[in-house]
């Protein structure tokens, strides 16, 4: 009998190390596998973090502060703060304030490495001139641009050498206690037009803007496996070029929108995309309904899936400034953009998504 035990507890022990190493899909939720090696663990932690400083800081914010003034002997803390939102009101529109140290914290590595996120570089861009990135697809939460762009999780300012580079953000996130303080500190400025104009007129050259011009309608086309661009209608970011002389830059994050999953459908014309529609034109933010991972099981959660995200950025269109503009001027410019979008994304496509994949322009 002393054989057969000996097995019974080999395979018990082998059963375990299974349940350790292994998913475990439990009533229709696939569960991660216990043993997952620190670095996975750093990379969950890293993304959880920002998530939760995206959704809740802002919200939490407000409350804090006005229990803190009212109920605790700190008020004059929160009066001094508030003071000073109102005299710092205008730093996001006059290039903001960034620290290279918090861009440069190795969560964003994590973050990075999370997905994974690589920025790629097609050309050189010369340091001497000011340049507009127009990056497409919005996604949900514009994760590839954010991690490229906003950190140096890939070493933006290597891969771009003398380029300073901030993203653009709604005005109304400088005006929210705390979470306005990581915005400029990662780099971001208002997305007002005299904010981008501040930075696009630089006269020694050297700074880039990042702009999602589908905005918040685009995060309500994101689906897996397409790739629809709010563009045809959308030609203020090529006025706003031409009156500083800035160039153009296309830029298209391949796997944007495969990393969440739009929990009710939503296509054009229909009911629910109707009430989604009303409501973004009055928050200016897109009511999304997605959903991705949780931190322990990969069938639903707040988390986005780990999938590659590749930020190709194009061939720069060079400009000559025109401070009035023609319609003609900017039509031209337009159709000459959606081509050079168009062919960035065919030409990388079998490299970086799905030869299956849609692309289109509406």
């Amino acid at each position: 009998m002393a054989p057969q035990v000996k097995t019974n507890k080999k395979s018990k022990a082998a059963t375990i190390g299974r349940a350790l190493n292994e998913k475990q899909n439990i009533l229709g939720v696939e569960f991660a596998p216990i043993n997952v090696p620190l670095e996975r663990r750093l990379q969950t932690l890293s993304v959880l973090t920002w998530i939760l400083i995206f959704f809740v800081s802002g919200p939490l914010s407000v409350p804090i502060l006005l229990y803190t003034l009212f109920y605790t002997r700190f008020w004059i803390v929160v009066v001094l703060y508030l003071s000073w939102i109102y005299l710092d009101r205008e730093t996001c529109e006059r290039g903001g304030r960034r620290i290279d140290w918090v861009r440069k914290w190795r969560m964003w590595h994590h973050y990075r490495n999370y997905f994974p996120i690589k920025l790629v570089k097609t050309c050189e861009l010369d340091p001497k001139r000011n340049y507009l990135f127009c990056s497409h697809p919005h996604g949900i939460l514009s994760s590839g641009i954010f991690s490229s762009f906003m950190t140096e999780g890939n070493e933006v300012s290597k891969v771009f050498p003398g380029l300073t580079i901030h993203g653009i953000t709604l005005k109304l996130n400088f005006m929210i206690p705390l979470f306005r303080e990581w915005c400029l500190a990662l780099g971001l400025c208002s997305a007002r037009k005299e904010s981008m104009s501040y930075l696009l007129s630089h006269p020694d050259g050297g700074k880039g803007v990042v702009l999602v011009p589908g905005g918040a309608p685009e995060a309500l086309e994101s689906h897996p496996g397409s790739y629809v661009i709010q563009l045809k209608k959308r030609k203020g970011f090529i006025k706003l070029a031409l009156q500083n002389g800035s160039s153009l830059v296309p830029v298209i994050s391949f796997g944007e929108t495969e990393i969440y999953r739009q929990a009710i459908d939503n296509p054009e014309g229909s009911f629910v995309r109707k009430i989604q529609d009303k409501l973004t034109s009055l928050l200016t933010f897109a009511p999304v309904l997605f959903f991705g991972r949780g931190i322990f099981q990969y069938s639903f959660g707040i988390l986005p899936q780990r999938r590659p995200i590749f930020v190709a950025v194009g061939a720069p269109i060079h400009l000559q400034k025109l401070e009035r503009p023609t319609q003609e001027d900017i039509d031209s410019l337009h159709e000459k953009y959606m081509k050079a979008l168009s062919d960035l994304f065919y030409f990388h496509r079998n490299e970086f998504a799905d030869p299956s994949h849609e692309f289109k322009i509406v």
